[in-house]
């Protein structure tokens, strides 16, 4: 499943550079406005932040929701008390797009975060172009030096780079070579099966000034509260946000202190 799924966010990628090129974009990126500061907004709460995710669509659930304008989303999710908002930009299996990224970018003040299967340099080229402060790099899907690489290029452009990981082995690394903003992922994204106890196991392989994300299997406030008590600073949600009440849903994570 990963490997497809990078293999075809690979294959899109390469299509759109026939119509732009990389020096192109990289002019694009770095006439963009200033990312902005992702860490002092997770950094400057007493309260679990919440990373609210639009996503229309996922390759186990298939369709989960029209989200016509995903601009108007990423302000609901803003009011409620998001301390950012991921952008699904991956076309085939969760039917996003960079044009999702760009107006959410526009409507809202908080930090983008472009969620996609990156794996090269002209991606993270095109987040910046897009407006996205934050970059998703995923352990289970890159080689070692290349997250570092890629790691390296998401800050000299300003952007924070959030590095997910699923073992003990993927954790140690992140804080290794200095992650700043970690996530510990329930989903095994070769299976698609989740374990909600994973983040309590893996989260104490991190430093104390990491801002740790749980990442996946939020469905309520009950979950949120587990995942703070084990250590967490942020959630990332997206089905339950999408296919429930996003305002009721999101004000009720953010009065869950952090621990």
């Amino acid at each position: 499943m990963l490997d497809s799924l990078y293999a075809g966010s690979l294959a899109d990628s390469d299509g759109r550079q026939v119509s732009v090129s990389s020096s192109q974009l990289e002019a694009l990126a770095l006439e963009s406005a200033a990312a902005l500061d992702a860490i002092s907004f997770f950094s400057d709460v007493s309260h679990i932040g919440v990373i609210a995710e639009i996503k229309r669509a996922s390759p186990t659930k298939g369709d989960l929701a029209m989200i016509a304008d995903p601009a108007g989303l990423g302000i609901l999710y803003e009011q409620a008390g998001a301390s950012a908002i991921s952008v699904l930009t991956e076309q085939r299996s969760f039917k996003g797009s960079l044009d999702d990224l760009k107006v959410v970018r526009a409507a809202c003040k908080v930090p983008v975060l472009r969620k996609d299967f990156i794996c090269n340099e002209y991606q993270i080229l095109e987040a910046r172009a897009h407006g996205a402060d934050i970059v998703l790099l995923i352990a289970a899907g890159l080689e070692d030096n290349v997250l570092i690489r890629l790691k390296a290029f998401t800050e000299s452009l300003g952007m924070t780079a959030f590095l997910e990981t699923h073992n003990r082995a993927e954790v140690e690394f992140a804080a290794a070579i200095g992650a700043r903003l970690v996530g510990i992922n329930a989903r095994d994204l070769k299976t698609f099966e989740t374990d909600r106890a994973l983040f309590a196991s893996l989260v104490g392989y991190l430093p104390k000034s990491t801002i740790k994300v749980a990442e996946s299997a939020v469905r309520n406030s009950q979950d949120v509260m587990d995942y703070a008590a084990a250590g967490a600073d942020c959630v990332l949600v997206g089905e339950a946000l999408v296919t429930g009440n996003p305002m009721e849903l999101i004000s009720s994570f953010t009065q869950i202190p952090k621990v």
